[in-house]
């Protein structure tokens, strides 16, 4: 080389070399702000107490966990690494310069040696990208600004900061970077945990990361001999074999779930939320909720413990959701039934299920606050066809069973569905939609799409807004937004309900002789606390709901199957109701529930409830006074009180129309017109030409069909040739089809005949 090009080359060097020394003593960061800007690829979710609930990856990029302690590391790893990486790691100063002498002179000499990079150099190169190793190897740059960066590092940080940082910072294998990345994927235990054989293991990967397997355990063997001859171990065989089938076996082991802890589906759902807001900073390393870790715990248990109970019902899945009444925070999420289902990951707080009758106190709570209803109003639940575009609307009661007149206040509690389909044709179910979207619920059709089944539950709605439109309620019919961090902002609560009709209705469904009448006296419904609650069930028995509120809190639960499958035998008092009332129970363990007192303005009033019916053929004006339900104290809205409730039956079993404060109308069929004076048997229902369209909501096998003839004796019901039934009333199982009725008598002898059809789809009766 020329003189002038060796000075040039020599001038370079030591301009390179000015460089490096000068940068490094301001770049460099202390331990203090490596340890802060440290971020794991996994976001730790907080309870109000402090404890974490879930960890949940948020980092696809990298596999990182979280920052460990020096003192948490096991010192069979510290001893392993240093072994391996760096002998006199204590004693020099950064840089090994007897270890870089002999690589140098190996070097020369074309001799295999170890390298010379010490801990606290690869950690430099660690902190400084400019000095990482690129894929050629280091330039002369980069080794000598290494090497400075390197002394500087060991001037200012302790041994054991440097020891700490390294080991959290480098990268193992694959994806892992950190030593509790690496101990929970490969081995299934914090980095304290690890014995002298995981330490060799991990020791090993540090040098190289991506190794084959038996290089992997090669180095392993002797990094293990290494810590079998420290001073004071016993002498120990070391089996590398047994070493070789270890390492296989841990390379391929994946035990670092993405996702763990009791709250998986609200972490996404709470970090979702976060991320949402404007401005919103990244993902941070630890979240703060809004849950109870406790109260979160107990109701995953129950939920577990009562599915179990339900084992051979087919039904598999549940979910449960716990809201504070003045806040609306989330007090428990619970998704799904974890390992008892096929579908975990589906969150069933969010998914859309059909809510079956829990959508019934919003629409008597809107029929009471339009002065359509009072409480004490009667109500008939008896068979009702209902005009449609596409046939009649037949609704039935889930007990198959019609009580006659009843209070609104008696219809609402035992969750007959008749009294519901009449209030909703008095409401109409354009204006029961928009009252539901006051309330929040997504529904993504018009009222006129679901028609008059909306008063039974058609649409679909997710566990989180119909357990918030309870706890509306339950504030009087204010509505509020849904929290899940204490800090979350929120839109100001809006009036959704009228808070008279609102008052009502909880009274209402905190009455449990209300309820009796479908649910007896000693359900599982009745609490030893105040609390207001109504159950549902979906078509075809596919979801099961109970909803309620105390003075503090409103729970939701739903169970059924995230496939849709329908469930076996399943109804709302032992489906979702003991849940409900177990997680009820432990909020109120120590904790009181008080009556609300009513909005200004509500009238109590004593009512008296009668009958008049009049004995067929008797003279007008000659009747008989019946009991229709108990006098009681009513509430009312201010005008539509009054002190008695009475209906005027007509002739017994006459069918009849009645209105509160209106005489009823009588209403004959026309069939029952034209058979008067007609002395031979007649069917009076259904009419000829009816269209029958089977309720949506409620489980083909329960519905029935009520035929009424009149005149004859000992009639049977043959329906398309086949006898099916006998008496002057019969209820049939309907199924889809054009069918013809017969009325025949004992001898075979045909009376009337009509033809009608059933629209939907049926389940054939068990024989």
């Amino acid at each position: 080389m020329p003189v002038r090009e060796a000075c040039l080359w020599w001038r370079r060097l030591a301009l390179a070399l000015a460089a490096a020394v000068a940068l490094p003593a301001h770049a460099i960061p202390t331990f203090a702000e490596v340890r802060q800007d440290f971020k794991p690829s996994d976001t730790l979710v907080l309870s109000q107490e402090g404890e974490v609930v879930q960890r949940l990856r948020t980092d696809a990029t990298v596999r990182r966990g979280q920052w460990v302690p020096l003192a948490d590391v096991s010192p069979a790893l510290r001893a392993a690494l240093v072994l391996s990486e760096d002998k006199r790691f204590y004693e020099h100063s950064g840089v090994d310069w007897r270890a870089a002498s002999a690589a140098a002179w190996g070097n020369l000499w074309n001799q295999r040696t170890r390298g010379a990079s010490t801990i606290t150099m690869q950690l430099a190169g660690l902190l400084d990208g400019d000095w990482r190793q690129g894929p050629g190897g280091r330039s002369v740059v980069q080794k000598l600004g290494q090497t400075v960066a390197a002394q500087v590092l060991d001037r200012r940080w302790r041994k054991d900061q440097v020891l700490e940082a390294y080991l959290n910072l480098v990268p193992f294998r694959s994806e892992l970077v950190g030593i509790d990345a690496l101990s929970r994927t490969l081995f299934d235990k914090a980095a304290h945990g690890l014995d002298d054989r995981e330490a060799a293991v991990a020791a090993a990967l540090v040098r190289a990361p991506n190794a084959r397997p038996a290089l992997v355990s090669q180095r392993a063997c002797g990094v293990l001999r290494d810590l079998q001859q420290r001073p004071g171990q016993p002498a120990v065989r070391v089996d590398c074999d047994a070493l070789d089938l270890f390492v296989t076996a841990a390379l391929q082991r994946r035990a670092f779930d993405a996702s763990e802890g009791i709250v998986p589906h609200f972490a996404r759902y709470l970090l979702r939320q976060q991320q949402a807001v404007p401005g919103a900073a990244p993902v941070p390393e630890r979240v703060a909720s809004t849950l109870r870790a406790p109260l979160q715990r107990f109701a995953v248990q129950t939920l577990a413990q009562h599915l179990r109970e339900l084992q051979g019902r087919n039904v598999e899945d549940g979910a449960v959701l716990v809201l504070d009444n003045a806040t609306g925070a989330v007090l428990a999420w619970v998704g799904s039934s974890g390992q008892l289902s096929q579908a975990g990951e589906v969150d069933g707080v969010q998914a859309l299920r059909q809510p079956g009758s829990t959508l019934k106190p919003f629409l008597y709570a809107q029929a009471i606050a339009e002065r359509r209803l009072t409480a004490a109003s009667l109500v008939d639940d008896s068979p009702a066809h209902i005009a449609t575009a596409s046939g009649l609307y037949i609704p039935q009661n889930y007990d198959r069973q019609f009580k006659g007149w009843v209070s609104a206040r008696t219809a609402l509690a035992a969750s007959l569905n008749v009294p519901a389909v009449r209030t909703l044709v008095m409401v109409t179910p354009d204006a029961f939609h928009r009252q539901l979207g006051a309330l929040g619920l997504p529904l993504r059709e018009s009222g006129d799409y679901f028609g008059y089944s909306l008063a039974l539950g058609s649409p679909e709605v997710p566990l989180l807004h119909l357990t918030n439109a309870f706890r509306t309620l339950a504030n009087g019919g204010s509505r509020g937004s849904v929290r899940v961090w204490p800090a979350q902002p929120g839109a100001a609560p809006v009036r959704a309900i009228d808070a008279g009709a609102a008052f009502i209705v909880g009274d209402i469904l905190a009455d449990g002789n209300a309820r009796s009448r479908t649910f007896g006296t000693d359900s599982v419904l009745a609490t030893r606390f105040w609390s207001a609650v109504k159950t549902g069930t979906s078509k075809d028995m596919r979801d099961n709901w109970a909803v309620g509120w105390s003075e503090r809190y409103t729970v939701g639960v739903w169970v059924g199957n995230a496939s849709g499958a329908a469930m076996h035998d399943v109804s709302g008092t032992s489906g979702a109701a003991p849940i409900w009332a177990a997680v009820m129970g432990f909020l109120h363990a120590r904790e009181p529930s008080h009556a609300p007192a009513a909005p200004k303005g509500l009238v109590r009033q004593a009512v008296q409830f009668g009958a008049l019916q009049a004995a067929q053929g008797s003279a007008a004006g000659a009747a008989a006074s019946l009991p229709l339900e108990a006098a009681r104290q009513e509430w009312f809205v201010p005008g539509t009180q009054q002190a008695r409730f009475a209906i005027d039956l007509g002739p017994t079993d006459e069918p009849v129309v009645a209105r509160r404060g209106a005489k009823p109308s009588r209403a004959l069929p026309a069939a029952a017109v034209e058979a008067a004076d007609d002395p031979s048997a007649r069917i009076l229902a259904p009419v000829p030409g009816t269209i029958i369209a089977l309720d949506p909501d409620i489980p083909p096998d329960r519905q029935r069909l009520q035929f009424v003839a009149s005149g004859g004796r000992d009639l049977r019901w043959r329906i398309d040739g086949r006898e099916q039934g006998r008496g002057a009333r019969w209820a049939w199982p309907p199924w889809p089809g054009r069918h013809q009725l017969e009325l025949v008598d004992a001898h075979g002898k045909v009376h009337d005949t009509l033809q009608f059809e059933v629209r939907g789809a049926g389940v054939l009766s068990r024989k």
